[in-house]
């Protein structure tokens, strides 16, 4: 087996955190299983693979950026290849700057990983970029069915979502609504909802339960405490907050935003916008279904993770035919821009 010796470009960070930090430490975790040595840095001159997580190089998640891997591939090591890892964009958040500077980074890239399919139709990449799509996996031996209590119809059907972030893009427009909902007395013997997770500025639950952002096992325990995964979120472009609540046992209802479709359809009932307690009132009745298709739910860190080791071998073989194609000075300007600013 040849061992690879691969960067990400990503601090790792303890204790509850969003989903590229899951991401890095499931990857992180599958490399040095498999014999192969990883870092987090561009200290060593003998890199095969750098894989560029995020543009910002100012965002306290960046190890480096991809100006630092145009110094690299000119100063230090010309042979590594390297892989873009998209997993933002400015529809998720309603910023102005995100697709410009995936755009910009992606200069440096020999190729593209998108985490979803929904993803690579928004412009953010360079023209005839080569790309795969890898969908995100979760870690089925912490998220799995095995302590979950499966919904009696007696008592009151538990719905449970969790988000890292607070910004209200995450679904907080439904999350508002269905708390309004729950002061009803009559609804309130039915339905319970609690929210884990960071909350927009001057946001607070009436009528649900919030809980402070958990991870881990503590998250994993929470979750499992109830029946039904509700997510909200607008333009998510995949998200581990849903693939942790099928892992665990839950149902989902899921909106039709972004890469949720994707990652959830099979799994649960889909809503657009005001429909969600329809489609609550309607897993209350289909709930024994869908509990029972979760059994096969495909999205796991294994399977995210193998995905990616194949890829990287595959480019490696592939290597000299990249390194031909590459033209590291194609354009001046990007390459100084890349170097001066990202």
């Amino acid at each position: 087996m040849i061992e690879l010796k691969i960067a990400i470009g990503y601090k790792l960070n303890d204790g509850p955190w969003g989903g590229g930090n899951q991401f890095a430490i499931s990857l992180k975790k599958k490399l040095l299983e498999e014999g192969h040595q990883v870092f987090f840095n561009l200290s060593r001159n003998d890199l095969d693979i750098i894989l560029l997580t995020d543009p910002r190089k100012r965002s306290s998640c960046v190890s480096f950026s991809s100006g630092d891997i145009i110094k690299y591939l000119i100063f230090k090591n010309s042979k590594a290849i390297v892989v873009h890892r998209i997993n933002e964009c400015d529809q998720r958040k309603k910023t102005l700057y995100m697709n410009f500077l995936l755009r910009l980074a992606n200069y440096s890239a020999d190729h593209t990983i998108f985490i979803a399919s929904w993803l690579k139709d928004l412009n953010l990449v360079q023209k005839k970029a080569k790309y795969t799509v890898i969908l995100n996996g979760g870690n089925n031996k912490l998220f799995n069915m095995k302590n979950n209590v499966k919904w009696d119809k007696k008592r009151p059907l538990k719905l449970v979502t969790h988000h890292w972030g607070g910004n209200y893009m995450k679904g907080f427009d439904i999350y508002s609504k269905l708390d309004n909902l729950l002061s009803s007395k009559e609804l309130n013997k039915n339905i319970n909802f609690t929210y884990i997770g960071n909350l927009p500025k001057n946001f607070y639950f009436r009528n649900s339960t919030h809980i402070q952002p958990l991870s881990g096992r503590e998250l994993a325990r929470e979750l499992s405490n109830h029946h039904v995964y509700l997510t909200a979120s607008i333009n998510e472009p995949a998200g581990m907050h849903h693939i942790e609540g099928a892992l665990s046992g839950l149902p989902l209802i899921y909106r039709k935003s972004g890469a949720l479709p994707e990652y959830c359809k099979g799994y649960g009932l889909q809503f657009i916008n005001d429909d969600f307690i329809e489609k609550i009132n309607l897993m209350r009745k289909d709930y024994s279904k869908f509990k029972k298709v979760l059994q096969k739910y495909p999205h796991t860190a294994e399977e995210m993770c193998s995905k990616y080791i194949l890829l990287f071998k595959d480019l490696l073989k592939d290597k000299d035919k990249i390194l031909k194609s590459r033209k590291i000075y194609r354009n001046p300007l990007k390459t100084l821009f890349n170097i001066l600013f990202l």
